[in-house]
């Protein structure tokens, strides 16, 4: 099934129409394929005395995995992962195809996580250079034991979440927007398309959405009106933890961030839910999505897009939908104080008893534009 033939249908039964992201994709030649799997080899047995996935958490491996691309990764990738570290584009995700990846593949892992990353080792390699050139990799204990590297494949029983171990649509959403340091950037390799090739993943830009959003609703979504409920992976099976209220744009009035979750948001603001809705109908207005086969690789900024995925049917035979994933910030530095040292996993941020994230969740860098939104809630954007 092609792009052109799918459309995502809202609880509404409206039905908003999806762009090829392969059609501004970067393929990689097979000569350029080629040169980055040497890289990604040259790293695997430098790094080999490395027991587990467990143990890609080291420093030191993630400089050697930005100097080695750095001295002979393709030039093509190289511009096209500085570009988009530093000035994003109108969707805010970026898609490169032809990259290499381990053959043959283990089975699909039916548990969530696969932890020989020697079996995979051209793809783990390959991801963790990518993504240190587009930002400091980082990783969260609550997801995954912290693993530097994830896995995302269906698990039985779990069908029905809103997570990343679901097969039903997922949502569109800012990836951890709860987090104190979300991710900036969040990248997902394909090993194995699901069975069907019907699995679109999606991505939506702010700055293609802003057009339809007056501005009223704009100013709507840059006050602290929100609150995002925790994933179940940082809470366990609490349901009821939230962060405090924060607005869904901040930052440039022209060229806003955004941080929304469309499933897992509320607001007791009836303007608020209005500005919401509006926003979503923008986003859904302007998907882009690709079914992810072996070796292609999309990275989402995730100040600049909400991204998600179309439902598929999960067979649990060793051949289902796997993609692997990894996070990068700006500047890890800004995360010191909740990781140990050395480590580029961030500590957990909840406990049963902590009722901390009741107070606002804000990055270190929207203090100021909070403040602004909350003298000057009526700023126009037009």
């Amino acid at each position: 099934m092609t792009v052109e033939q799918v459309a995502v249908t809202d609880t509404e039964g409206r039905s908003w129409p999806i762009r090829a992201a392969a059609d501004t994709a970067l393929v990689l030649s097979d000569e350029e394929r080629e040169c980055l799997r040497d890289v990604a080899l040259e790293l695997a047995v430098r790094h080999a005395g490395r027991p587990t996935a467990l143990h890609l958490d080291d420093g030191e491996l993630m400089v050697d995995c930005k100097l080695r691309l750095l001295r002979g990764g393709p030039d093509r990738l190289l511009h096209a992962l500085t570009d988009f570290r530093y000035r994003s584009n109108s969707d805010g995700a970026l898609l490169l195809r032809n990259l290499p990846i381990d053959d043959p593949l283990p089975l699909t892992p039916d548990e969530g996580n696969f932890d020989d990353w020697q079996r995979l080792r051209v793809a783990s390699m390959t991801q963790l250079a990518v993504m240190n050139i587009v930002g400091d990799v980082i990783s969260y204990a609550d997801e995954k034991a912290g693993r530097i590297i994830q896995d995302v494949a269906p698990v039985p029983g779990a069908e029905k979440r809103q997570e990343n171990s679901g097969s039903c649509f997922l949502e569109l959403h800012t990836e951890d927007g709860f987090h104190p340091q979300r991710p900036r950037f969040i990248s997902l390799l394909g090993l194995r398309p699901d069975h069907d090739r019907v699995a679109l993943t999606l991505a939506s830009g702010i700055m293609r959405a802003l057009v339809a959003l007056d501005g009223g609703t704009r100013a709507v979504l840059a006050r602290p009106l929100y609150r995002i409920r925790l994933a179940s992976s940082f809470v366990g099976d609490r349901e009821d933890v939230y962060t405090g209220p924060v607005p869904v744009l901040t930052g440039s009035l022209t060229d806003p961030d955004l941080c929304v979750d469309f499933h897992a948001m509320v607001s007791d603001d009836a303007e608020g839910r209005r500005a919401l809705d509006t926003l979503r109908r923008a986003m859904l207005s302007n998907l882009v999505g690709h079914v992810m086969e072996a070796g292609d690789l999309l990275i989402v900024d995730n100040d600049k897009a909400v991204h998600g995925r179309t439902g598929f049917a999960a067979h649990y035979d060793g051949e289902d939908r796997w993609l692997r994933r990894a996070f990068a910030v700006p500047d890890l530095r800004r995360s010191s104080a909740g990781r140990l040292p050395s480590s580029h996993v961030h500590r957990p941020i909840f406990t049963q008893d902590d009722d901390r994230l009741r107070r606002p969740v804000v990055r270190p860098d929207n203090d100021t534009n909070l403040a602004m939104a909350e003298r000057r809630p009526s700023f126009s954007l037009d």
